[in-house]
């Protein structure tokens, strides 16, 4: 096996065990303040807290990113994530349960969603440092599968242990898992990142307004990063609000709650054994634009029909449709974006996310309650297949399937 290719492998398992102790962990944190209090206002405050600190350390994450070590960033991020849920788990005994331990649990939320937001931008923009660029999409595909199955898995393992075990044991996985991971990643010798050639800015906030003229100064990059945030946002109804129009039109029953999850997951881990074998199309923007279309049309389906077995088969292609936006997305940022910046777009990309996805489900979840999440599945279906069309006929965004020259790659052959 050459060099790269075992270090990548590293990487990735690294990344996947501690990616799969942390959904343990939130799900578990979640689901138990959920059931103890059937409080509509605690369950906002997780959410909030899980995405609100993600989405403003992204901006200041991704100049990091660019600035130091990546290999660092996330081995500090890991380790403060374990020691923050480590304490947490010694101070549980003397906190007791009710409102302290909720407000605890928020803090510690905080903090892990701080932490992810430092490092997903590193992962992202380290990935190219490993992989030679021609092998970036299928790479980005076995990433997806790996993250899919993480999360297929993650649930069920949380459930499990939460039925024959405590909230504050099931925190001592994240701890193990952090420590693995870490131990894993400090192993691999990372090659050194490419530096930017100009003079180092002052001060993170000059760094970061000079991300953003270079987004704003790459059409391609700027599009791109506004498609990916429409996208997010167009996607709640359909997607992140699928519980809730399965309870409301098929009924509210776990047996469905719990189908609609597994088979959404199996779809998106579909997706990236698809993509891992296939590699996408040579033009890595018709990969993005066939994805959006399949995934509009699938939304417009799931609004329509009436069947719940078709349900499920229309959101398992619907599944696989959301694995190839957001792996052509990663592997265009990885193509077109020089080395020295790529933090800093990984990090802009993390606060579309971060930003798009709360923001759709404050405006969407709300408005289900008025109009029928039917009609709000059709329109943002309809709307993203026009939004799709309307790329392809932008030649500033379609046909340019080559990296751009300038960019300069620092991975081991």
């Amino acid at each position: 096996m050459q060099q790269w290719k075992k270090k990548t492998l590293i990487f990735l398992i690294s990344q996947g065990i501690t990616l799969f102790g942390s959904s343990v962990v939130q799900f578990a944190i979640v689901w138990d303040v959920t059931l103890k209090t059937s409080s509509g206002a605690w369950v906002s405050a997780f959410t909030i807290c899980s995405f609100l600190p993600q989405f403003l350390i992204s901006f200041f994450s991704g100049v990091w990113a660019d600035r130091y070590s990546r290999k660092f960033l996330i081995i500090l991020s890991d380790t403060v994530i374990a020691a923050t849920t480590l304490t947490l788990v010694l101070l549980m005994p003397f906190i007791g349960n009710g409102t302290s331990l909720y407000t605890a649990l928020l803090i510690a939320s905080v903090i892990r969603s701080l932490g992810a937001g430092i490092q997903t931008p590193a992962v992202n923009s380290m990935i190219p440092q490993l992989v030679p660029d021609e092998h970036l999409m299928r790479l980005n595909g076995i990433n997806a599968t790996l993250q899919s199955v993480v999360q297929f898995a993650a649930p069920a393992a949380a459930g499990a242990i939460l039925t024959f075990s405590t909230l504050r044991s099931t925190l001592f996985i994240d701890i193990t898992t952090a420590i693995i991971g870490v131990v894993l990643l400090a192993c691999i010798a990372i090659p050194k990142q490419v530096a930017n050639e100009k003079t180092e800015a002052p001060s993170v906030f000059a760094e970061m307004k000079q991300g953003m003229k270079y987004t704003f100064a790459n059409r391609f990059i700027g599009k791109l990063l506004i498609t990916y945030g429409l996208f997010i946002f167009l996607a709640v109804p359909a997607g992140f609000l699928a519980a809730l129009f399965v309870s409301r039109i098929y009924g509210d029953n776990y047996f469905y709650l719990t189908a609609t999850e597994l088979v959404g997951f199996a779809g998106m881990t579909a997706g990236g054994i698809l993509i891992s074998t296939w590699g996408g199309f040579s033009n890595r923007v018709k990969t993005l634009l066939v994805g959006m279309v399949v995934f509009g049309t699938l939304a417009i389906g799931m609004g329509a029909i009436r069947n719940f077995v078709v349900y499920l088969v229309l959101m398992a292609v619907y599944g696989i449709a959301l694995t190839m936006v957001q792996t052509a997305v990663t592997t265009l940022i990885q193509e077109k974006t020089d080395d020295h910046m790529q933090g800093r777009i990984f990090g802009f990309l993390s606060a579309m996310y971060s930003g798009c996805l709360p923001l759709g489900m404050a405006v969407f979840g709300p408005l289900s309650d008025v109009v029928s999440i039917r009609i709000l599945m059709i329109v943002t279906g309809g709307v993203l297949v026009i939004l799709a069309g309307v790329l392809r006929l932008d030649k500033s965004v379609y046909g340019k399937t080559k990296p751009l020259p300038a960019l300069k790659r620092s991975h081991t052959k």
